[in-house]
């Protein structure tokens, strides 16, 4: 059997002969102690793996990177880096690098990320065969409507979102973390799952939401725990990470979590291992994270609020979700999307809606995003007196400045406040049924179901 061809490059000489000997006992390693030997191993001979220094003489380890990329036999790369230069190692990974590993190096995390490496590079020759379908082609496709109606529009779609889901959908199926930035309703979880799904990974797709949770409950959530580790832990509980082997693990709102979380979370994303809640035995698990903040991270990283290692493990690929106001023309699908997903829900017969409806509803800025406007065409749904959704039908958007009022007309000091609205409806509705919530629900015109979700989402 051929064994794998690895080049270990690194000026530190003990470093180097430490790799050379530990890996020599499986693999085929030649050893080279400057960036400008390796580029001329790399020339005369094929490697399967590159594993090299960041900062060397000569040539550093981005040259060996561009060199190696260049090779039609495309070998894996691993960056070793101290920890004053994860920032160049992070560069390193969105210009082709597979992953980075910190110095001084723990040999059974080098052994795991080798094997990671070789893996994938074996799935890639597997991949690569004629197909019906074009790789141009492929990328048009456009995903399945699916967490709430929203549509991913794809390479189709509005001119902002064109590179985010390019981005997505090359990201897809490789290992590395994906941190979703933009403002809150944008769809970053929509983004996960459409990332999850075009990946190849056969496990669960499983998302925590950070800042619904206090840091003790976040932990368990996370991580799990075994019967008898707390009070009223009466059986033992698998967490989040141990859900997602071989899947993917969405954590939304990453900036919320506290100092000792992100501590125990850069543990985990560095050994894919953790211990659960009054346990000592070690799980492990092969999931994918991508995480995702409304929150300024590098601000929060120079006020110390946020580790700066941990920071530089999750942005790795970075993608920015526009606001709705940068995205307009994807409003009539949108709308057209809730209004078939709450017609079912609440066994209305909405056919669609007007043009001066929908005109309206394209005009306005939404600065919650989808969620606003999914909960506006809920509303509007749910109250509909006809099979048509009219210009009547819209809620208090008609008070705004979107529509100019007359000069003795009296506008709301606050003109588009639905969530306000939707609480003063449902309190009245409960008000008037003596708190019970099947009787609110009728009164309202939605299912059970709805009403109870919705009590949730607004804090009732």
């Amino acid at each position: 059997m051929i064994r794998p061809a690895l080049l270990i490059v690194d000026d530190e000489f003990a470093t180097r002969e430490t790799l050379v000997e530990f890996l020599g006992r499986k693999f085929d390693v030649a050893g080279a102690g400057n960036g400008s030997d390796a580029i001329k191993l790399l020339q005369e001979r094929d490697f399967d793996l590159v594993l090299t220094d960041l900062r060397m003489p000569e040539a550093d380890g981005m040259s060996v990177l561009e060199a190696a990329k260049s090779k039609a036999s495309r070998p894996k790369c691993i960056m070793l880096t101290a920890f004053g230069s994860i920032t160049d190692a992070v560069k390193a990974m969105k210009n082709g690098a597979f992953d980075f590993i910190s110095k001084p190096v723990e040999l059974s995390r080098l052994e795991k990320v080798i094997a990671a490496a070789l893996k994938a590079k074996e799935e890639e020759k597997s991949a690569a065969v004629p197909q019906e379908t074009s790789p141009a082609v492929e990328k048009e496709k456009v995903p399945v409507v699916e967490n709430g109606g929203i549509v991913m529009p794809g390479v189709r779609g509005s001119d902002p979102m064109k590179a985010v889901y390019d981005t997505a959908l090359t990201v897809a199926p490789s290992k590395s973390t994906v941190l979703l930035l933009g403002e809150s309703g944008t769809g970053k979880e929509v983004v996960a799952r459409y990332i999850h799904d075009n990946s190849r990974r056969p496990g669960l797709f499983v998302a925590v939401h950070c800042a619904a949770l206090t840091a003790t409950l976040l932990e368990d959530e996370l991580f799990g725990h075994e019967k008898g580790a707390f009070t009223n832990a009466v059986a033992m509980r698998r967490g989040r990470f141990e859900l997602a082997d071989h899947g993917t693990i969405f954590l939304d709102e990453i900036g919320e979590i506290d100092a000792a979380t992100q501590v125990k979370l850069l543990r985990v994303l560095e050994t894919h291992g953790f211990e659960r809640l009054g346990g000592n035995e070690t799980i492990k698990s092969d999931f994918r994270l991508i995480a995702a903040t409304n929150r300024d991270l590098k601000k929060m990283v120079a006020d110390g609020e946020f580790r700066e290692d941990l920071y530089y493990r999750l942005s790795v690929v970075d993608l920015l979700l526009p606001p709705l106001r940068e995205r307009k023309k994807e409003i009539p699908r949108l709308v057209s999307a809730f209004i078939k997903e709450f017609s079912e829900e609440n066994m209305k017969d909405i056919q669609g809606i007007s043009p001066e409806a929908l005109e309206l509803l394209s005009a306005y800025d939404w600065p919650g995003n989808i969620r606003e406007l999914r909960n506006c065409v809920e509303r509007m749904v749910v109250l509909a007196s006809g099979n048509t959704l009219e210009l009547s039908d819209v809620p208090v958007l008609k008070k705004s400045e979107i529509i100019q009022p007359e000069e003795n007309e009296k506008t709301a000091a606050d003109p588009l406040n639905l969530e306000n609205s939707e609480k003063e409806l449902i309190r009245k509705a409960l008000a008037e049924c003596g708190n019970n919530r099947a009787a609110a629900a009728r009164k309202l015109g939605i299912s059970r179901r709805t009403l109870y979700r919705k009590l949730e989402n607004l804090d009732m």
